[in-house]
Parts: C-alpha cells; sequence; structure tokens
C-alpha cells in the first residue's frame, strides 16, 4: 500500500554559496524537518525525491529551517528548487496534539446540527487571515465560510466521518 503525503513545507529561497535552501513549515513545527533524510520535492518539473546531506535550524526563526540537499551545490542550482512544495509520509508528518487534525482528514466530512440533520460538507479548511475558515458545501449547492473555531463546531468525528455545526444561524 503507498502511504499517503502531505504538504509539509515549502522552499522559500536559497541561503548561503553551499547551495542551501531557507524552508517554512507550513504546520509551524520544525521538529520533524530537522529529522529528515531524504524528501520529495514537488515543484514545476514534477516531483522528485532528494537526500539529506545536513538540516539546520535558523535562530530565531519559528518555523524556518536551513537544509542541504545532495547534489544542490551552488546558489543557483538551489534557486531552481524555490517554490517547490516537500511532500512527506503521514508517519513523518508533524505529530498531532491532542484535539488538532490534519486538514486531510478533515476534508470531505459531513457536516450535521446539532440534532444530527446532514447540512452539508465541509470541502476544505482554508487562511482567512483572521484565522482559519471551514468551506462547507450545503446540500442547496451554496457554499459558506464559517470560522473553524470552537464557538462553532463541536465534535469531530473521523471514525462516523462527521463534524457538527453548533449554531445553523451561521449559514444564513
Amino acid at each position: 500500500m503507498i502511504e499517503e503525503h502531505f504538504v509539509s513545507a515549502v522552499v522559500l529561497a536559497p541561503f548561503a554559496l553551499e547551495g542551501f535552501v531557507k524552508l517554512r513549515s507550513l504546520s509551524g513545527e520544525t521538529k520533524h524537518l530537522l529529522k529528515l533524510s531524504s524528501a520529495v520535492l514537488r515543484g514545476r518539473a514534477g516531483e522528485r525525491t532528494y537526500k539529506i546531506e545536513a538540516v539546520r535550524s535558523i535562530e530565531g526563526a519559528l518555523s524556518d529551517i536551513l537544509v542541504k540537499f545532495k547534489d544542490i551545490d551552488t546558489p543557483e542550482a538551489a534557486k531552481a528548487l524555490s517554490g517547490a512544495e516537500i511532500l512527506l509520509p503521514r508517519s513523518e508528518a508533524a505529530p498531532l496534539a491532542r484535539g488538532e487534525y490534519y486538514i486531510r482528514d478533515l476534508k470531505g466530512l459531513s457536516v450535521v446540527d446539532g440534532d444530527g440533520c446532514g447540512l452539508g460538507e465541509l470541502h476544505d479548511i482554508i487562511e482567512g487571515g483572521g484565522g482559519q475558515l471551514a468551506e462547507l458545501r450545503l446540500f442547496s449547492g451554496e457554499t459558506r465560510l464559517v470560522p473553524f473555531r470552537n464557538e462553532f463546531f463541536g465534535e469531530i468525528n473521523l471514525e462516523k466521518r462527521e463534524i457538527t455545526l453548533l449554531s445553523r444561524w451561521i449559514l444564513e
């Protein structure tokens, strides 16, 4: 069975003269990235697996690290990787704390109200500037954006593939 992969980080820009690149963790966590020995990069030219020669944290940077990929030895070669996504298998992705979920696991959940009546589907979680928004596709065909916060969403049941919307008024 092929293990699913998550976009865990993005390559920002070259750093120094030896071919290092700066990576930004999309979760804000970097401990899992510091342990990598290889990674799949997805960029303009498709996907390619790179061995990692060195990884360093950046002092004062919470979600950025420096990575040296094998055979990337110049700033020019490193620049060609800018914008690439770092794909990691679920087993190497950022660990979750209690009550945290991977967005991929939330997509497609049935949205129900407090009485268990179906309302639609959670299509995506998107960044809204002031926080995350749940993009809901209602059975009526309409799409609604709801702040993805505890005031609006209750139980998340991955086994039943359901999420509870606490207040229907927010859909109006």
